[in-house]
């Protein structure tokens, strides 16, 4: 008995070993398997396409997404500010969105944003939020009237804070200011009422 007890002993480690050994081979096997199923950060990166839920927006809301490394806006906008945008258009620079349409860097629209309102659903306007400029960021300033750096007819929209460059209701540039274009709309569709795919587009 006293030669047997070493035996089983250093067979019951050994077996212990071996499952452990064996387990955490599954593991690391199955882990790369199992990340598989997430868009890798490099897959978003090369423009991956990426839902964004729009459920709950309130009139005037704008909420911020994440496309190739840029922001993505995606504002609710209020029937007075859809009845505005026409009024802008004696001040605008392209107010029918022709300049640079095609340019190499531009990111073409969905055809069917190719109206006055620049979007799909005239309620829900989506933007690259980068000033056309120098890649600078805008702020939002949506309420209308007089206000620092701004006219006292202004009706809504963004003003990029390093050089003045402001745009409407649409991302539509003023006239004299440093940007030279409008704000990109990028290819985006609706997948139900409540959800965008920013990325995809449907075909016209």
């Amino acid at each position: 008995m006293s030669n047997g007890q070493p035996a089983d002993s250093s067979r019951r480690n050994w077996i212990i070993a071996t499952c452990v050994a064996g387990g955490a081979a599954g593991v690391a096997t199955a882990y790369p398997f199992i990340d598989s199923m997430e868009p890798s950060e490099a897959a978003k990166a090369a423009g991956a396409p990426v839902e964004v839920d729009i459920s709950g927006m309130a009139p005037g809301e704008q909420r911020t997404a994440e496309w190739r490394g840029q922001p993505i806006w995606i504002v609710r906008r209020t029937p007075e500010m859809l009845a505005n945008l026409a009024k802008n258009d004696p001040e605008l620079a392209d107010p029918e969105s022709k300049r640079n349409a095609d340019g190499p860097d531009a990111l073409n629209p969905p055809f069917a944003c190719k109206n006055e309102w620049r979007s799909i659903n005239k309620e829900y306007l989506v933007l690259v939020g980068i000033c056309t400029h120098l890649g600078c960021s805008p702020g939002a300033k949506f309420a209308t009237g007089a206000q620092p750096s701004l006219p006292a007819d202004w009706e809504g929209g963004w003003l990029c804070p390093c050089h003045g460059s402001t745009f409407d209701m649409a991302g539509r540039v003023y006239k004299n200011k440093p940007a030279p274009d409008n704000l990109r709309v990028p290819p985006y569709k609706f997948l139900t009422a409540t959800r965008l795919l920013i990325g995809e587009t449907d075909k016209a």
